[in-house]
């Protein structure tokens, strides 16, 4: 019987009084003190944006985002959910680690605010909305700070080096343009990237995320292991090179099986192959003619290059000696008129025709010649490579900041022969008999000692390398060896550690 009364009940009609309930219902139960208000969100986010004065990439790209009406992020009309939470324990458990100030991430601000919002504790400076919009905005910062930090890098080094040294000037000593210091291929944030990582938050894959952004590679976290037992000057030391893992080249010397690394800071160059590691002193651009740091790869070598001398070099240290032929004579320079190729009277050179650009000092190629006796060509923007040089008693001295820019090698045939990979024993004998070099082969002997033989036999003037190895030129303070793995420290030889030192501060 009870069951039958419940299944008759269910079938009479009974009208449901709250049917047509609407919001408004409710409004006599609404505190104001404790009401979301978009409205009102957005307008404090405006004087946020106003206010802000912050000038990293991050910072900009917030400000952007608000500013464009974009859709909040962390605050919804529940207020603030979990997702908060999991970006404050990411940044309390990898700041430390990493040697940067919780302060500089806004830490301590988003939690007391978190707090209030939890805990309702409002006033009359800190309404619930004012709250809402200082813990939205500060939440998107520190994520954008974080993401993008971890993802390119917290300074940008095309920003830091490419305009670092003035190049001209007007009357006035304001500079008109800076040397180029830095092109290596790199990621960087697209014009997107804030609304791309925002929707990562948006649509709850926020760990994820931030876990994809982490550096990846071993050196990186190598420096890492090290800073909660270093000293404040080592401590230093790790920052600098952890900020250069950060920044994502698009290939680096581990991923190929055969490269070329010239590390500027230790004046040192290691050609790294599977079962051969090469390694070379090196002298490199000096303080005022810095080598550019870069990436690309070999194409050729020339054997006994002429040098056509760069009109820069003309400028600073050749103009003013025209008119004198015995200094012209004494390096083995001669002038030629650049339309014509005629080479012109030495005693009849003047300054103004130098400086026209209108003629070229070159130096013939062979024993003497400044660049030596080979030089090794790559695709770069700034003219430099790397070569030998007839003037090698430098390369006993500490300080090897000799240079224009390019690069001289120590171990110039050992080089050649790592970029050619070949077994042709009468090749490499044809590449040393012309560098000058005592042949190895029998077949190179029995060339040499014949009398019909040329003084100065010449077999080639440049060879291609078809394999394309890899070459980068490097700056780190801090870097293993190749050879040992040993981590070896280097001097701040161009005082770049210093320039990273001060862009860094702020995140300490």
């Amino acid at each position: 019987m009870g069951v039958f009364a419940v299944l008759s009940a269910c079938e009479e009609q009974h009208i449901n009084p709250n049917r047509n309930l609407r919001l408004s219902a409710f409004e006599g139960m609404k505190v104001e003190e404790y009401a979301l208000s978009s409205e009102q969100i957005r307008e404090s986010l405006a004087h946020i944006c106003a206010s802000d004065r912050d000038s990293a990439t991050a910072d900009f790209r917030t400000r952007s985002y608000y500013r464009d009406g974009a859709p909040l992020v962390w605050v919804d009309r529940c207020g603030v959910d979990s997702r908060a939470d999991t970006l404050i324990d990411w940044l309390h458990g990898n700041l430390q680690l990493m040697g940067f100030s919780e302060k500089a991430f806004g830490l301590p601000q988003m939690e007391s605010d978190l707090k209030r919002m939890r805990t309702l504790d409002f006033d009359q400076d800190n309404t619930i909305n004012t709250v809402a919009a200082r813990l939205e905005y500060r939440l998107t910062k520190a994520f954008l700070r974080f993401a993008m930090g971890q993802r390119f890098g917290f300074t940008d080094p095309r920003k830091l080096f490419n305009s670092l040294d003035a190049q001209a000037r007007d009357s006035t000593g304001r500079v008109l343009a800076y040397v180029r210091l830095f092109d290596v291929d790199m990621q960087h944030p697209g014009n997107n990237y804030a609304h791309h990582a925002l929707h990562k938050v948006a649509i709850d894959s926020l760990s994820e995320y931030l876990a994809e952004c982490q550096p990846k590679d071993s050196l990186y976290f190598r420096y890492r292991s090290e800073l909660t037992t270093a000293n404040k000057e080592r401590r230093s030391l790790l920052l600098c090179n952890m900020e250069r893992r950060r920044w994502r080249e698009r290939s680096r010397p581990e991923s190929g099986k055969a490269y070329v690394l010239v590390n500027v800071a230790a004046y040192h160059l290691w050609a790294v192959g599977p079962d051969t590691t090469i390694d070379m002193r090196v002298g490199c651009g000096a303080i005022h003619t810095k080598t550019p740091l870069l990436s690309s790869y070999f194409t050729r070598m020339d054997v006994n290059p002429e040098w056509i001398i760069p009109m820069s070099i003309v400028h600073k240290d050749i103009i003013k000696h025209a008119g004198d032929p015995s200094y012209f004579y004494r390096h083995g320079y001669y002038i030629a008129e650049r339309k014509t190729g005629h080479h012109m009277d030495l005693s009849a050179v003047t300054q103004e025709m130098l400086a026209s650009g209108q003629y070229r000092v070159t130096q013939p190629g062979g024993a003497g010649n400044a660049l030596g006796r080979i030089i090794f060509r790559f695709p770069n923007s700034f003219s430099v490579f790397l070569h030998d040089t007839s003037s090698r008693s430098f390369f006993s001295s500490d300080n090897r900041g000799v240079s224009h820019g390019c690069v001289r090698v120590q171990k110039p045939y050992e080089l050649a022969k790592f970029l050619l990979n070949t077994d042709d024993e009468w090749l490499l004998d044809k590449l040393r008999i012309t560098m000058g070099l005592s042949p190895l082969s029998e077949r190179g002997k029995e060339y040499m000692g014949k009398e019909d033989r040329p003084a100065h036999p010449t077999f080639m003037r440049n060879l291609n390398i078809p394999s394309r190895v890899p070459l980068y030129i490097t700056y780190y303070t801090l870097y293993p060896d190749p050879l040992t793995g040993q981590m070896c420290s280097y001097r701040d030889v161009y005082g770049y550690d210093r320039v990273m030192e001060r862009a860094l501060r702020w995140y300490l």
